[in-house]
């Protein structure tokens, strides 16, 4: 089959590459994809809607995949699906899972889904008041809007979060503010069409931009899986009380949820799972970590489940552990001068390599390209050896200015 995989940082590198070993694949094209896509794709200059339409007819592919969130928003699955060509990702109207935290906090009291309680603000609503009741606790704030990852405040501030919840509603015109859930962090990726569903490895990434989960948040500088908190108990709990019901709910649609959905778990002392979010496709870098711990064919997998046949594929996994560490550009998460030269890349291995994010190519010369210019990820019988591999290659790596944690996956070491 051809397929064209839609985005360009280091999710898509990793689909591009299970992609890429599955036997079912004959070509892949990914828009605009990055300097790692160019060696086993071909790049197209294309992110815009209209645009990749028009991409996706004129290759006459045989299926979609979307890594980013802001597409599916857009209607990308909407207009494929009226071209007859299978998306791997949901239609616009389900997208807003992500779209908007406070329709998906209506989803989830809609079906009896674990979350934190919640207030929805606006300019007629009484802030102190609401502030009083979730006190106590850090305050958790969030806009109702896609915000690239950076629309999430939680601060022991009562000003801070205050001003951000005034601000969000001077933006937004509504604002979130939820209840503080206490305890441990995974992230549950759920393959899923109208057929059925498939539980990916568990696993859990760090979004602080220095050890001890220190600093600004980031977008994620470094994933493990499997993650160790995410015991039989806790895999039962979360399928039943969230994985189940959604799933009913999603595939019972005019247009059914096809696609992977993201969940966001806490899980607390009491190894009871909640959902802090969803989001509505793979998320980075936890796509680097689970999709080479897929044994069958992956090809195959996202293609049944973008056509509705997912309860046909036996999808199986390697007993495998793997890590991902983030090679991120000087200053990130702040803005980042972009073009400086990498150098001494690794070359890859059947157990470890290096996935591209923020990389292109200028005079031959590879450079980065974003905040997250690289991540470097290994696989090992056990998590300890998956480290040592991953840290192995990004010691490596000359990029002026660079900065990675040493410390990921230290929850579970």
């Amino acid at each position: 089959m051809s397929v064209l995989v839609v985005g360009g940082g280091g999710r898509e590198h990793a689909l591009c590459l299970g992609l890429d070993r599955s036997d079912s694949i004959g070509e892949i094209h990914c828009a605009p994809g990055n300097a790692g896509t160019a060696e086993i794709a071909t790049n197209h200059a294309f992110s815009e809607v209209a645009d990749l339409i028009h991409l996706a007819f004129q290759l006459d592919v045989d299926f979609v995949v979307a890594g980013p969130e802001v597409p599916l928003c857009e209607g990308l699955a909407d207009q494929l699906a009226n071209m007859d060509i299978p998306c791997f990702g949901p239609v616009a109207a389900l997208a807003r899972l992500e779209g908007s935290k406070l329709h998906a906090k209506q989803v989830m009291q809609a079906n009896g889904v674990p979350t934190a309680a919640f207030h929805l603000l606006d300019s007629n609503s009484d802030i102190d008041a609401a502030l009083d009741d979730f006190s106590g606790n850090p305050w958790v704030v969030k806009r109702d809007v896609l915000a690239g990852g950076k629309g999430v405040v939680v601060t022991e501030d009562r000003a801070e979060a205050k001003e951000f919840i005034l601000d969000s509603i001077a933006s937004d015109g509504q604002v979130v503010l939820e209840d503080f859930l206490p305890g441990e962090e995974a992230s549950m990726l759920v393959v899923m069409d109208e057929s059925g569903y498939v539980c990916l490895p568990a696993s859990q990434d760090h979004k602080r931009e220095f050890e001890g989960d220190k600093g600004r948040n980031t977008g994620g500088m470094g994933a493990y899986a499997p993650a160790p908190v995410y015991t039989d108990e806790v895999r039962s709990k979360t399928i039943e009380r969230i994985v189940e019901p959604m799933h009913q709910d999603l595939a019972s649609r005019r247009k059914p949820y096809r696609g992977v959905l993201y969940v966001g778990l806490m899980i607390d002392a009491a190894g009871d799972p909640y959902v802090v979010e969803f989001n509505v496709r793979f998320g980075d870098p936890e796509c680097q970590i689970t999709i080479p711990l897929i044994a069958s064919d992956l090809g195959q997998m996202l293609h049944a489940a973008a056509s509705g046949n997912l309860a046909e594929q036996d999808v199986t996994f390697h007993d495998k552990h793997a890590l991902t560490v983030v090679l991120a550009a000087e200053n990130y998460p702040g803005s980042v001068e972009k073009g400086r030269a990498i150098n001494n890349l690794p070359s890859a291995s059947h157990d470890s390599w290096v996935n591209h994010a923020g990389t292109a190519h200028a005079n031959d010369q590879l450079v980065s390209n974003g905040g997250r210019v690289l991540s470097c990820t290994g696989i090992g019988s056990n998590l300890s050896e998956a480290a040592a591999k991953a840290y192995a290659l990004i010691e490596k790596i000359e990029l002026s200015g660079s900065h990675y944690r040493q410390d990921i996956g230290h929850r579970a070491l």
